[in-house]
């Protein structure tokens, strides 16, 4: 038991030392270069369906490598776009994000497609215009709950919000599209769009006690993998960018069979948003 608190204490100081003394580091040491961005709107999905509709309304293609990452430049509604597949999950999604930036300069990032539903009221095929993205598995473990914390900038040390906020204007300009879109219906329900809180993790959701949980804990709307990887990325660059979701299922008990009905359906509705924000930047 003595170890044992002596190795906490010893890892409490150490943190302690490295956040006191990252600053001075960062402003003695380090020049920061600033962000200086084109005029082109980068667009992300993680898995094919969810980019598929999009590429191949693009005009002009170009097909180009990085890190064995494959980015697609072209004309997307008379806007210059570069669109690139993540992958799935928060890695893979920082990794593309990162690459992204360095390569091409986006004057914003859009990021599309599916996810679980955590609002109760929300159903396969409704948009979710995500204002504020978090991490739902970021923070400490505690014998009743999961104690969220903030990650941190690696420069500077600095703490980020855990909900990072999506950049005010392209949340408007999605909800100015949402009216004269034409989405896929699921029978005879037309989809809903809202705007609200979208959590990320590395785990598929199939738990209606976890939704439960994210949706009165978090005030979440939806679930996936990706978003909040992408937000924390562009917010540490200082790029703008928002993420739309569209839902595949409720993300309960039986969202693996929903999935495998909704997904088409969900992913093309997504990027009909994304491409009508892209008509009108």
């Amino acid at each position: 038991m003595k170890k044992q608190l002596l190795f906490a204490l010893l890892f409490l100081f150490t943190i302690q030392l490295i956040r006191a003394q990252s600053p001075v580091i960062v402003a003695s040491n380090i020049h920061i270069a600033k962000h200086q961005s084109q005029n082109i709107t980068a667009i992300l999905g993680a898995f094919p369906p969810e980019v598929a509709l999009i590429h191949e309304r693009i005009q002009q293609k170009k097909e180009l490598i990085f890190q064995n990452t494959r980015f697609t430049t072209g004309l997307l509604n008379g806007r210059k776009v570069v669109l690139a597949q993540t992958g799935m999950g928060k890695v893979n999604a920082a990794i593309t994000t990162a690459l992204l930036i360095e390569h091409f300069n986006p004057r914003e990032v859009l990021f599309t497609g599916i996810a679980g539903g955590v609002d109760p009221e929300l159903s396969p095929g409704d948009l979710v215009i995500g204002s504020l993205v978090a991490y739902h598995d970021y923070g400490t473990i505690t014998p009743d709950s999961m104690l969220l914390r903030s990650t941190r900038n690696p420069v500077s040390m600095q703490e980020n919000p855990i909900y990072f906020p999506s950049t005010p204007s392209l949340v408007s300009l999605a909800q100015e599209v949402s009216g004269k879109l034409v989405l896929h219906k699921i029978g005879n329900r037309s989809p809903k769009i809202v705007t609200g809180t979208i959590v990320t993790g590395d785990v598929f959701v199939s738990s209606r006690k976890a939704t439960q949980y994210m949706h009165q804990k978090m005030n979440a709307e939806a679930t996936e993998m990706e978003g909040a990887a992408i937000a924390q990325t562009c917010w540490q660059q200082k790029v703008p960018f928002v993420v739309i979701r569209s839902l595949s299922d409720d993300a309960g008990n039986k969202a693996s069979a929903d999935v495998a009905s909704f997904y088409k359906i969900a992913a093309e509705n997504s990027a009909a948003m994304i491409m009508a924000m892209v008509a009108k930047l």
